[in-house]
């Protein structure tokens, strides 16, 4: 079954939780520049990149995503490894890969290839001009699609501008594109845009679902009533929340503000076809998720 034709299905889809956070949980260096690309330069590092991969499959997720927020010549390139962005990548989408074929299953589960801003993903003013949009994001997307993703996860994103000329770069290549947004508490993209005029623009891209991530889990309930609002009711929608708060040197400081039984609640109030986690959040959040909605 492809993904698209599971999207078509009654069931809902489980996503896969934090990848970042969840290798710091375990010991391995995410700091800054590279964060979560840390666990790509070493042997011992991939495999628990690995493990944690299998983890969220056993706890029934359904979509994994790869660690490659971060395996772009833009944010490589501080620590020497610009070169080595398709390298970084493919090591990334095959270890995802990897664990599937190491947790059998009756059901189909599909790589998401993950590609977020350019720049900081809080950092709306620093999203680059439109060529530069363009040229970098086409690499990265290219990089996703030769390296055999099912789906292309365009995450966190925090102005219109940027997430349309990725939506139009990833819709090209006949890949289904996901587009996730990072909204502040009061509901608006952190850019100030409202998630309707997001909608508006995106809809006709033929994009094959829109969402909401990386926000504190209470906050998305509200956004995500906006977008079914504009995006009519059967238009797939997409939520993961996170659990902590951002750092400028580890990238991230995990809390347990809320424990998977409390996140459930609040994802029981999500309209959305595609439920998961995002930073924070561990295998037995994805595990609750899936008996919950199961």
């Amino acid at each position: 079954m492809t993904f698209l034709t599971a999207l078509s299905q009654p069931r809902k889809l489980i996503l896969d939780g934090a990848t970042g956070t969840e290798l710091n949980r375990r010991g391995v260096d995410t700091g800054l520049p590279l964060w979560s690309a840390n666990a790509l330069m070493d042997e011992h590092d991939t495999n628990i990149l690995q493990q944690i991969h299998e983890d969220y499959l056993r706890a029934g997720a359904d979509i994994i995503t790869t660690n490659t927020f971060r395996t772009h010549h833009r944010a490589l390139a501080p620590s020497g490894n610009a070169q080595r962005a398709l390298e970084l990548t493919r090591r990334a989408v095959d270890t995802a890969r990897a664990a599937i074929a190491a947790v059998p299953s009756e059901t189909r589960r599909y790589v998401a290839g993950s590609i977020s801003t350019l720049e900081d993903c809080y950092r709306p003013d620093l999203v680059p001009s439109d060529d530069a949009l363009r040229a970098e994001h086409s690499e990265r997307i290219h990089h996703l699609v030769e390296c055999g993703v099912d789906l292309i996860l365009i995450e966190t994103i925090n102005t219109i501008r940027e997430a349309v000329i990725m939506a139009k770069l990833a819709t090209i290549t006949g890949t289904p594109v996901v587009v996730s947004f990072v909204c502040g508490i009061d509901g608006k993209l952190l850019s100030g845009e409202t998630l309707t005029a997001a909608a508006r623009e995106l809809l006709p891209l033929e994009i094959s679902a829109i969402g909401i991530n990386c926000g504190p889990t209470p906050s998305l309930r509200h956004p995500l009533e906006e977008l079914r609002a504009a995006c009519g009711e059967d238009f797939p929608l997409v939520a993961y929340g996170n659990i902590g708060y951002a750092d400028e040197k580890v990238g991230w400081v995990n809390t347990d503000a809320e424990n998977p039984t409390a996140y459930c609640g609040h994802a029981s109030h999500w309209d959305a076809k595609i439920i998961g986690g995002c930073c924070g959040t561990t295998p037995a959040h994805i595990a609750e998720l899936s008996k919950s909605f199961r």
